[in-house]
């Protein structure tokens, strides 16, 4: 199923790492982009959902657009909803769409044989297996709640430190 939330788990847990250097808004807009190959093949009937938007190349590629739409996109949209945030970056949005692309082609590989995730290094899926379904997604779980506790803990943190002033 095209734009599966356990995509974000692992986002949460780079938004955790990266702070403000990372866009969790933009790497959410990465998923949805690169996973619109899939909606139109099943739309469609293609016989491969998973084609050259799930490679290296295509995951550069969209990685590329979601970056530079990403910045003013997201800028927009927390100022028109009104909701407080650091200023976004380039580097922040960039970074983001490229960890968002290049980790969802990995963690696509491991479910789906249609894919060559490494073309044009490598053809064929060698990582198609390595985990199981239900470990997998234990572990886009398990990185959200990681990522959401680190960031609540954060958020705790600094409210408790501005009162304090």
């Amino acid at each position: 199923m095209p734009f599966t939330p356990l995509h974000l788990g692992p986002g949460l847990v780079f938004k955790a790492i990266g702070g403000r250097h990372f866009s969790f808004m933009v790497f959410g807009g990465a998923q949805v982009l690169i996973d619109l190959e899939p909606l139109l093949g099943m739309i469609y009937g293609w016989d491969s959902l998973h084609g050259v938007t799930h490679n290296l190349p295509g995951a550069l590629l969209i990685g590329t657009l979601a970056g530079a739409i990403g910045c003013p996109v997201s800028e927009r949209v927390l100022r028109w909803l009104r909701i407080a945030h650091a200023p976004f970056t380039w580097t922040s949005s960039f970074v983001a769409a490229y960890v968002g692309t290049f980790s969802h082609i990995a963690l696509d590989a491991l479910m789906h044989a249609d894919m060559a995730p490494l073309w044009p290094l490598r053809d064929g899926n060698a990582w198609l297996g390595a985990v199981s379904l239900e470990h997998l997604h234990l572990a886009c779980l398990g990185a959200a709640l990681l990522g959401g506790a680190v960031l609540g803990v954060r958020a705790l943190l600094a409210r408790s430190k501005s009162e304090a002033y």
